[in-house]
Parts: structure tokens; sequence; C-alpha cells
């Protein structure tokens, strides 16, 4: 099946879940998103697969005009909701793909994506369409899961994230989104990286993962050797994997051509 097919038939049906699952709705990051959207001081901003809309309602915060795209409609109607309850009447709701933004060159002073490229297939495209749609000395900020730098452990997490989630295409290395902005004419500008902890249950509810699939990735995870299991931050009570943890990038561009 298609990947971005995938996407709408994992998102839509749990939608609601990314409203008000903890790891989305709430974090230290959006505290820092605010810091970095507020600064540019910008009229309009877009958020890039918007998911339940706490990105978005950031920028609605902190721009004149916020515009949110995603996807799947049903996300889209779950951020309306759910930015509309924050009191926000004006932000503009687009269906559409993060590798063909359907708005024109030099739309917006600031663009946002958090949590959800390791979706897209082609991030190449992805960057590229953010940077065309940014204003010249706009700001592009990125927040996703990152993999690690050392290729087995790249390996082995990628491989749970799929397991778990079938729409997860890939988390990619911080340096590999570096080395795609500055080819897509953005400068780095900030960069932080924290650990990320996911706990094993819920993080398996969110896509309705089934008992005997989970079953298998809990022994799948437990069967790592004690240096991976230690680099991803398994932990394990009885047999069971309570959770496990990965990294977690928020990136502050420019673009600068």
């Amino acid at each position: 099946m298609d990947i971005k097919e995938q996407v709408k038939l994992q998102f839509g049906p749990n939608a609601a879940k990314y409203v008000n699952s903890p790891g989305h709705a709430s974090g230290e990051d959006l505290l820092l998103l605010a810091e970095w959207v507020q600064a540019e001081n910008g009229a309009s901003g877009l958020d890039i697969a918007t998911g339940g809309g706490h990105a978005a309602l950031v920028l609605a915060e902190h721009v004149q005009q916020a515009t949110t795209l995603d996807l799947t409609p049903q996300m889209l109607q779950e951020a309306e909701a759910f930015l509309r309850s924050r009191g926000k009447e004006t932000v503009r709701y687009v269906q559409g793909d993060a590798e063909k933004l359907p708005f024109e060159a030099e739309s917006f002073d600031v663009v946002t994506c958090r949590i959800a490229a390791h979706h897209f297939p082609d991030p190449d495209a992805f960057v590229g369409e953010a940077a065309r749609v940014l204003k010249h000395g706009g700001s592009f900020i990125l927040f996703d899961n990152i993999a690690p730098e050392s290729d087995d452990a790249d390996a082995l997490y990628n491989e749970v994230e799929k397991r778990r989630d079938p729409s997860h295409y890939r988390a990619w290395k911080k340096t590999e989104w570096i080395r795609r902005a500055e080819l897509a004419g953005l400068r780095l500008e900030q960069l932080v990286q924290t650990r990320k902890t996911f706990v094993f249950d819920p993080w398996c509810s969110r896509m309705n993962v089934s008992e005997p699939v989970k079953r298998e990735l809990e022994a799948y995870m437990l069967g790592w050797d004690d240096p991976l299991r230690r680099q991803l931050g398994v932990s394990e009570e009885e047999g069971r994997v309570v959770f496990f943890q990965g990294d977690y990038m928020m990136l502050k561009t420019r673009k600068i051509r």
C-alpha cells in the first residue's frame, strides 16, 4: 500500500487520540517553539502535518494569520475543534501533501513541522517545499524523533517504529536533516537534542497495536544485546518492556537563498 494512504488509514481512526496524547499535547518543546516563533515577529505561519494542532496553536498565538495543513481530513477536523476550543477562530485549514504544498512561493514568514516528518517518504521534497513557500529570511522550524547516528541502533529503532506503525517511513539522523536543510538553502541557526521516553503500553495503544503484534515487538526488543538495549534505553520489569528511549531534535533554520 502507498505510504500516504497508509498514513490516512492509521491516523484517521486515531485522530482524536493525538489531540489528548501527553507526548503531543504538552512538553518543553512547545515552550521552545513558542520562544522561537515569537522571536520571528512574523505575520504569517504554516504548520505542516498539523496533527492535533498543538504546534498550530503556538503559531496562532504569535502570528497574525496561521495556516494548518494535514494529509488526513479527520486530523484537520480534530485540530480545528481543538483550536476553536482555545479561542482561535481565524486559523486556515488546508488538506494537502507536505511534499507538494498547495501554496505560492514565499507565502509565509514561519514554517513549522512537529513530530510528523518521519512519515514522509520524500524528505528532500518536503524540505524543498518548506523552503519554497518560506519568505526570504524566514524561519523553518522542524521538531521530530531522530535515529541514532550508529547504523546498527538506527536500524533497530526504525524497525521498532515500523512494526508498531506501518505508516512510519523513517526517522532520520540529525546529520541527515542538517545536510538536507542546507542543500535547500536553509542555514542552521539552532539545534537542541534531547532524550525522549516512549512508555510502551500507551505508545502501542495509540496505534491500536494488536496483542500478538505487541508481544512480538516486546520479544524483539528484549532480544537485543545489552549495549544496544542500553543505547535505546530499554527498561524491563518481569519480562515486559516498560519503556524505551529515542532522541528528539529541535531544529531552527533560516532561508538565505
